[in-house]
């Protein structure tokens, strides 16, 4: 069995956009102008939530990511032995972490 292939499909499926702005660059033309955008016609509007998520972006930015004055605690507390693990407080982070990963 064989199917002639003609190329296009039918004039109903294919609809032309048209140029953007106008302005198309052509094969062989010179690339050393730049071609100007067309006018802004679109907008962005951010969520309350994408822009909360932006400003603790900036915030975490600036900010070292790790601190060194809790780190050194730790590491005196380890060195003279006042260190002490609270096993009840690491298994609530701990399934308080699961039910956040299974949506709970």
């Amino acid at each position: 069995m064989s199917h002639k292939v003609d190329g296009l499909p039918p004039s109903t499926a294919v609809r032309s956009t048209g140029p953007l702005g106008g302005q198309v660059a052509r094969a062989g033309d010179a690339r050393d102008k730049a071609i100007e955008a067309p006018a802004a016609g679109d907008s962005l509007r951010l969520t309350g939530e994408a822009a909360g998520l932006q400003a603790l972006q900036r915030e975490l930015s600036v900010r070292p990511a790790v601190d060194q004055a809790r780190v050194e605690a730790a590491r005196e507390a380890l060195a003279s032995g006042t260190y002490r693990v609270d096993p009840e407080a690491i298994a609530s982070k701990m399934l308080a972490m699961d039910a956040q990963f299974e949506g709970k």
